[in-house]
């Protein structure tokens, strides 16, 4: 079996990247791996301390940057490290359960041309549940490792392809790295944006991005980036629609489509058999969800009536400035016509002059 690195940059937050590493000291795996922690010259006193402890038990393999290099920059170095090792990276502020490698493994070799595997998470955007947009935290009453446990019984080796993998729990076959290359360090500086573009030239060398359905890995969200999120994700979206302009209709079509969708509910329906608080909670997941697709279309609403208001301001501007123009041009109107009466009384003063037989006889002598 491949040897598989999984590595976790860290740089902020010692109480989530404590969570993050013993969830994976905990689970049993059958895949061979190691763990690489990168710090990346994190300002926390506390996370070097820990981290070198780890390393001296031979619990880690650590690397440390000499300055802070980012996410993009820092998450490359720990592609480099192993050049024959399959990767996971996994954000310091993820946490995982039970066989969730095994899983994942299994996943990108079911079929010959998958490039990388995203499971399914609280917080993972398109690979959210229980949908996008959910801020509650592990779903239900079940903990993390017994919802996983549904998602590996209910989900069992099945998957769905992905117009992008998401970065916070990512695993990348070697072969594609090596066909793709790493991440692009100088377009997205920081981080945020790298793994979608990575995605987008993967698809174009023939590589697919799928997700692992039967995988839950918690993902708490922005721990290291906090205040920059913000700046860094409105910078990285511009870099990748400069770099990959079909990218936005991709996700487009992918939302429309919703192949996720049985997925999701093949777990809402397992979890709701068990009945009690967690059928209850199903419930309340579900119409959670629905306020949320209300609030976001009252909004879009919202948005659409503020842009038609603004562009019948411009309207309502650009017909005062005609009416102006055409009270100017009213104006002017009787100079106009006077000035070309006085024009066509001149011409035909001069064509009296012309035609008298003084000035033909002027002519015939000037002519001598």
């Amino acid at each position: 079996m491949t040897m598989i690195d999984v590595i976790v940059p860290v740089y902020r937050g010692l109480a989530a990247t404590r969570r993050c590493l013993e969830g994976l000291f905990a689970g049993a795996q059958r895949a061979a791996f190691s763990i690489v922690a990168i710090d990346d010259a994190s300002p926390e006193p506390g996370i070097a301390t820990w981290l070198d402890e780890l390393a001296a038990q031979g619990r880690i393999e650590l690397l440390r940057n000499a300055s802070n290099l980012g996410f993009v920059r820092t998450a490359n170095r720990g592609l480099a490290l192993h050049p024959d090792r399959d990767v996971v990276l996994l954000n310091s502020d993820a946490e995982t359960a039970n066989d969730w490698l095994d899983r994942l493994h299994a996943c990108a070799y079911r079929e010959r041309d998958v490039g990388t595997v995203t499971p399914f998470s609280n917080n993972a955007t398109i690979c959210s549940y229980p949908y996008e947009g959910w801020t509650g935290g592990t779903p239900g009453t079940l903990g993390l490792a017994g919802l996983d446990r549904v998602f590996a019984s209910v989900n069992a080796a099945r998957h769905a392809d992905l117009p992008t993998a998401v970065g916070f729990c990512m695993y990348m076959r070697r072969a594609c790295i090596d066909a793709v290359g790493a991440f692009d360090a100088e377009r997205f500086g920081r981080g945020y944006g790298e793994e979608n573009d990575f995605c987008m030239r993967a698809a174009a060398a023939g590589w697919r991005s799928v997700l692992a359905a039967d995988v839950f890995v918690f993902h708490e969200g922005a721990v290291s980036f906090s205040g920059e999120r913000d700046a860094l994700t409105t910078a990285a979206t511009t870099a990748l629609l400069e770099r990959h302009p079909e990218y936005s209709r991709r996700i487009d079509e992918f939302h429309a489509a919703d192949p996720l969708r049985p997925l999701r509910r093949a777990i809402d329906d397992a979890r709701h058999a068990l009945g009690g608080d967690e059928a209850r909670q199903v419930y309340a997941e579900r119409n959670d969800e629905l306020a949320s697709i209300v609030a976001r279309d009252a909004e879009r609403i919202a948005m659409l009536e503020a842009a038609l208001a603004h562009a019948q301001r411009g309207v309502a501007e650009a017909e005062r400035c005609v009416a102006e123009r055409d009270a100017e041009i009213a104006k002017l109107t009787p100079a106009f016509r006077h000035a070309e009466t006085l024009a066509l009384e001149r011409g035909r003063e001069l064509e009296r002059i012309n035609a008298s037989p003084l000035l033909r006889s002027l002519r015939r002598l000037t002519r001598r």
